[in-house]
């Protein structure tokens, strides 16, 4: 299979690159620096400028797959209007050029694999979502709205189109390390009142349910990728302070996130997120304790 990845150098596309390539699929990657991005050894580079399609659409029409996982971090402050605007066009823009070559290739490829999070529910207290649970109305709310209707008229087209809806990825890199540190400087408590939710997925878990979407023809629309059993941060990071032989003893009060301003929502705020649609269409996880997860990693 011929697999072209929006975003492939990032933590999530690195990790599924070099899956599909210990798999012997062939993977092309978009970039706007092919000569300097570090890319998993057998990825193929294709320049792009993350707004227009014309200079690689012969590459796009020999693909059988596209996966869109392109936007910039939201775990760098602060959130201002400039840093807000660049969340927004990272994904927007990226989503028209795929859709526009999809539109314009000689040949479509059968599948897009479009990212979001679940960051799409906005801010709830401790009732579980699926993926019926309607839109919030918050900035993260209405970011993942944005990047999941970027490419809304690829499905019109007849293209099956698969949306990632995606909790905390949890590995080496993401925001794993930076929620560890405080745990492993023996400051480890829960943040705030610790009664927000998360949801967590380990990174071997989400490389494996976009394979399983890419694979499943019977797979479509969106898919919340976390792991069945979601947490309050207390009990987040309790598990995490066991897992690293830690105390956990040490609260976190509000206004040292608040500080962050509008971004504080990221360690304040939360979901309790379930994947009813992927556990129905039959895929098993591996790490359904974050502990497990937790002992894994560490």
């Amino acid at each position: 299979m011929n697999v072209l990845i929006a975003g492939g150098s990032g933590f999530i596309g690195s990790a599924l690159t070099r899956s599909l390539l210990a798999d012997k699929h062939q993977v092309f990657i978009l970039t706007r620096n092919p000569g300097w991005t570090q890319l998993a050894s057998g990825a193929q580079p294709v320049e792009w400028d993350g707004r227009t399609c014309e200079s690689w659409l012969d590459t796009f029409s020999e693909m059988d797959a596209v996966v869109n996982l392109a936007g910039a971090t939201i775990g760098q402050p602060f959130w201002t209007a400039q840093r807000k605007d660049i969340l927004v066009r990272s994904r927007v823009d990226a989503g028209v050029a795929i859709s526009h070559a999809f539109q314009k290739a000689a040949k479509r490829p059968e599948i897009l694999v479009q990212a979001s999070g679940v960051g799409y529910y906005g801010i709830h207290g401790a009732e579980p979502l699926n993926e019926d649970a309607p839109p919030g109305n918050d900035f993260l709310a209405s970011l993942a709205i944005d990047w999941e209707t970027s490419t809304k008229i690829v499905a019109a087209l007849g293209v099956r189109r698969v949306i990632l809806r995606s909790a905390i990825v949890l590995g080496h890199q993401g925001i794993l390390p930076l929620m560890a540190l405080p745990v492993r400087l023996l400051a480890g408590g829960p943040i705030g009142n610790g009664q927000q939710g998360i949801s967590w997925i380990h990174i071997d878990d989400e490389v494996r349910a976009i394979r399983f979407l890419l694979q499943n023809e019977k797979t479509h629309g969106a898919y919340n990728l976390a792991a069945p059993n979601p947490l309050s941060n207390a009990d987040f990071m309790r598990f995490m302070a066991q897992a690293l032989h830690r105390p956990y003893w040490f609260t976190t009060p509000p206004f040292a996130f608040q500080l962050l301003g509008e971004m504080s929502t990221l360690f304040l705020d939360g979901q309790f997120v379930i994947p009813q649609r992927l556990v129905n269409q039959g895929f098993i996880f591996h790490f359904e304790s974050a502990f497990d997860a937790f002992k894994d990693l560490f």
